[in-house]
């Protein structure tokens, strides 16, 4: 029996319509299973994460597997997103992955990224299904469906 936990939700959070479009096709391609939320502004994200704003009808927190954050977005961008993240409590937070998936090709971010323990990966753009189903592998109980 597998000690991993079931993968309920992925969380997209990045300010690029076309690339959340992009994203929740190639997740659902996949065969991975899942709820996908979108949420086109980090804000927006920890709205989400603690059911306030336009989630506050949600019983509970939702606490996604994986949350896939830009880090260039107007307003707040992921790094002040991972700022705010890490003040929230526990049952708040995502269960296991917060990748980064972004276009910066700044070493600083890559090495920024991986001295903060809230995330576990540093992804160029676009999302593929191969790097996904690493993800969901590690981390998830799941079986491909293909």
């Amino acid at each position: 029996m597998s000690q991993k936990p079931k993968l309920d939700c992925i969380l997209l959070i990045d300010d690029d319509k076309a690339t959340n479009f992009i994203n929740e096709i190639i997740i659902r391609k996949s065969g991975v299973k899942t709820h996908i939320e979108v949420c086109n502004t980090a804000q927006r994200g920890l709205d989400f994460l603690s059911s306030k704003g336009d989630f506050s009808h949600q019983i509970g927190y939702p606490q996604p597997g994986i949350i896939f954050l830009d880090i260039n977005m107007p307003g707040m961008n992921g790094w002040e997103f991972l700022e705010e993240y890490e003040k929230l409590p526990e049952n708040q937070k995502a269960k296991i992955v917060v990748a980064m998936l972004t276009t910066s090709i700044n070493p600083e971010d890559r090495f920024r990224s991986g001295a903060n323990e809230n995330v576990q990966a540093f992804i160029s753009k676009p999302l593929t299904k191969d790097y996904l189903y690493q993800i969901v592998e590690a981390n998830f109980d799941w079986e491909s469906v293909e």
